[in-house]
This record gives structure tokens, sequence and C-alpha cells, in this order.
């Protein structure tokens, strides 16, 4: 694929520490769906590339300099965030939040001089999408409460704070082979796994909830005249 200046672009966020993962499958597919609309995208996948979420002196802010050199590390993660249009983050869901390799990627790469602390945000007129993966079923009474905090968490407390124009919340339940239901008297229940035609159903139709959430997120990109 040729590219030019006009093309549009794309940073993929991957945080998952295995490939097999659904996880990682999601967002692959992702990829895939970007490229046949159009972008040339960038896949960030945190743990393939060795990203330590830990915070560390080098990239600790420093309140007095907003333009503190940070780490060559972060520094090259800084630019490939500059460089997207838009960016999708995508992650299992770990007590109704994200990862620790996602939140230590945004503690030490969305730093202070750079996502936020500007009166022009640098990040200013970028989009995002965040798609967690759960493993509670659709019908559980967590996923609203999963939903609402990820918002709070994410969109509200990250995006909006960054200056970013869009952010939103793709929540994929079902994310399990074995469904889990809590009740209400917090016992968890694990049913059997679904197996053969059942599960190929199971997963085809998630991954389709997954393009569907991506998809209305593209046709939502609207160019101002």
């Amino acid at each position: 694929m040729s590219h030019n200046a006009s093309q549009r672009t794309a940073l993929v966020v991957l945080s998952h520490h295995r490939q097999d993962s659904l996880t990682a499958h999601i967002a692959r597919r992702t990829v895939y769906q970007l490229e046949s609309a159009g972008y040339r995208v960038d896949l960030l996948d945190l743990h393939a590339e060795g990203f330590d979420p830990r915070m560390n002196t080098a990239d600790q802010p420093d309140w007095n300099d907003r333009d503190k050199p940070y780490s060559p590390e972060v520094e090259e993660h800084m630019r490939r965030i500059l460089a997207a249009d838009l960016i999708i983050a995508v992650f299992p869901v770990y007590w109704s939040y994200a990862p620790a390799l996602l939140k230590g990627w945004i503690d030490r790469v969305w730093n202070y001089g750079f996502a936020y602390g500007r009166s022009k945000a640098k990040l200013a007129g970028k989009r995002m999408l965040w798609i967690g993966l759960a493993g509670a079923t659709a019908d559980d009474d967590v996923i609203p409460v999963m939903h609402t905090m990820l918002e709070n968490q994410l969109s509200a407390g990250i995006a909006y704070y960054c200056g970013l124009s869009d952010s939103r919340i793709a929540l994929l339940p079902d994310a399990e082979e074995r469904p889990q239901r809590l009740d209400a008297h917090g016992t968890l229940h694990i049913g059997d796994a679904v197996t053969g035609t059942a599960r190929d159903t199971h997963f085809a139709e998630f991954e389709s909830k997954a393009a569907e959430y991506v998809a209305e997120f593209l046709t939502s990109d609207r160019v101002p005249a």
C-alpha cells in the first residue's frame, strides 16, 4: 500500500501478555479493519515490545519544567501517539479497570508537558476508542457498573483531561469460554465451557460486535468543512 501525507493514521495499543489471547486476536482484527478502511496503522504491542509499566525517575514529571526530556523509550512512544489521528486501545478488563500494563503506559507516556500541562493540548483533535474485554456475561449486573467505571476513569479522567476531542468505551462481555455470573449474594457461578459449533458461533458473534464498535467509531469521524 502506498502512503501519502493525507492518509489517515491510527495507533492500536495492545495490552496483553499472550499472543494467543482473545484480546490479541481482537487487536489484530482491528488492525486489519483499519487498514481495509484506508488507515496506515501502527500496532503497539506493549508486552511484545518489552514496555515496563512501572514509573521511574527518568519519566517522573518535573512540575517546574514542562519541557523536561523523558526517557528515549517514552519519547519514542510520544512520537507514535502524535503521528496518529486516532488511537484504539485493546485490553482485558481487570477489576473493572484497565490492566497494569496499559495503566502504566498512560502513567509513563501521557506525561506532564506532553499530554497535559499546556494551554494548547498536544493531543487536541485526536480521537480514542477503548476496547475492553470482560469475562462477565452480558446479563450480569456488573456490566453497566463496569461500563460507567471505565467511562469515568478512561474517558473523563484521562482523555478529557488531556484534550482529546472524542473518547468512547467499547465494553465486550462474554469474553470467556465458561460463562461467569455473580449472584446477589456475591457468589461467582461459572458455567460449562461452550464447545464445538456453539463455541464457534459464540466467538464469531463476539468478533462481530468488536468490529461493529470500530466501524461505528470510524464512521462518526466527521471532518469539519
